[in-house]
């Protein structure tokens, strides 16, 4: 006869198994949310000429070359590595080879990778992918791009095998990941809205995925939809994507609706200019896109829900004065010539640093980088021969750089907290 702690521990076995299995059910379950079986598919896609335009049009406000083309690379024929901390995952091959790419997807199989986040033969999709976002573009929107990425040239390229550590690289921990993480969704515009502002959160919230990169992130790497565009660190690079709600960041509430237009359109503005990624998105994408877009992007940002926060403190920040005077001898040396002798720059030029709101927000990653390794706007139609901060990396320590830092936030009525070494050696 077993005895009783024997049958306890089978007791328990048992229960612990019917707990994994109701457990990888549910899991099971919650990945299927919003999933339809996928029809037969068609022995032609016959596009037309206005939707392959709307598809190549569409690529660009979704910029997709970003992420599927390698420097000196074929056009959409994916390999570039996408750093995460959870290791690097490869973009795909999206032109129309039959071995490599999507060749052999049909219309139906490339949607559900935008909706539901999965690929022709099922298997799951890493959100460096971000059909968290994309799951709100139109079936109409896609079927655009689909016909699109039909026409460009075919490339025979493999995809990348992705490089995470384990558990990351299983398939099993990207099902809990989505079962905790994603839902597939569909646009739903807004009937109090008029269609100028819903144009623009489709164009923001969806094809734009603004939140993969203004928002924040969980543990697990998950865009905080509930906090939305209130500012996130991009992982790995180290730059850091302001706010768009907060009046003390890059909130664009109360600029001309034209300012906001611009910045989008050439990369700089009379209010601010771009550089880091958001550079990066302005020359492959947005400059790219109609005024009429452009003015519907700009409504949405310009009422976004305002988050700034109340002052912490009316007490100044107290600085040493050693470290101020080491700053306001490099300031001298390296920048007074371009960003003048009180920070005022100079208009169409060089960006006044006294009042900015890039040199006050609360974190200095973004004027770390930029003086480490220079600040360049976008070469834009708008914009073609921008001024551009060189790069003083290795000209500069980091004491030096943690003092430039600390003066340039401490005068000309600037009040942010002082740069630390321990911030600066951060790579």
């Amino acid at each position: 006869m077993k005895s009783p702690m024997l049958r306890r521990t089978v007791s328990l076995l048992a229960v612990m198994v019917v707990l994994l299995a109701l457990a990888a059910a549910a899991v099971v379950a919650l990945n299927l949310r919003g999933e339809d079986a996928l029809p037969d598919p068609p022995l032609t896609f016959d596009a037309t000429p206005q939707q392959i335009e709307r598809g190549r049009y569409l690529a660009l406000a979704g910029n997709c070359a970003g992420c599927h083309t390698t420097r000196g690379g074929a056009a959409y024929a994916g390999g570039l590595g996408i750093e995460t901390p959870f290791g690097t995952v490869y973009a795909g091959n999206l032109t129309p080879d039959e071995g490599t790419g999507i060749g052999s997807w049909s219309a139906a199989q490339f949607w559900r990778a935008l909706h539901n986040g999965r690929s022709k033969d099922g298997r799951l999709l890493y959100p460096a992918f971000p059909y968290p976002s994309f799951t709100q573009v139109t079936r109409a929107d896609s079927d655009a791009l689909y016909a699109w990425l039909r026409t460009v040239p075919a490339a025979d390229a493999p995809n990348t095998p992705h490089k995470l550590r384990f558990p990351y690289d299983t398939q099993a921990a990207l099902a809990v990941w989505r079962a905790l993480s994603f839902t597939p969704g569909s646009f739903v515009a807004d009937a109090a809205r008029p269609a100028e502002w819903n144009r623009g959160a489709y164009l923001v919230n969806g094809l734009g995925h603004c939140i993969a990169c203004h928002g924040p992130r969980n543990a697990l790497g998950a865009t905080e939809g509930e906090r939305g565009l209130s500012g996130g660190s991009i992982p790995v690079e180290r730059w850091y994507a302001p706010s768009l709600t907060s009046k003390r960041e890059a909130s664009v509430a109360g600029w001309e609706k034209q300012h906001v237009v611009d910045l989008l359109k050439t990369g700089t503005s009379p209010r601010a200019s771009v550089m880091g990624p958001m550079a990066d998105v302005v020359y492959r994408s947005t400059q790219y896109l109609s005024d009429d877009d452009l003015g519907a992007m700009a409504t949405y940002l310009q009422q976004l829900p305002d988050s700034t926060p109340a002052p912490a403190s009316t007490v100044p920040q107290r600085r040493d004065t050693g470290v101020m005077a080491r700053g306001a001898r490099v300031y001298d040396q390296r920048c007074a010539y371009c960003h003048g002798d009180a920070g005022q720059g100079q208009p169409g030029a060089y960006p006044a640093l006294a009042g900015s709101r890039a040199v006050n927000m609360e974190t200095p990653v973004n004027l770390i980088q930029a003086v480490r390794r220079g600040g360049f706007l976008p070469a834009t139609a708008g914009n073609p021969r921008p001024y551009g901060m060189p790069p003083f990396g290795h000209l500069l320590d980091d004491e030096e750089i943690a003092a430039v830092l600390t003066y340039v936030r401490g005068a000309w009525g600037n009040d942010a907290a002082p740069v630390t070494l321990r911030e600066t050696m951060r790579r």
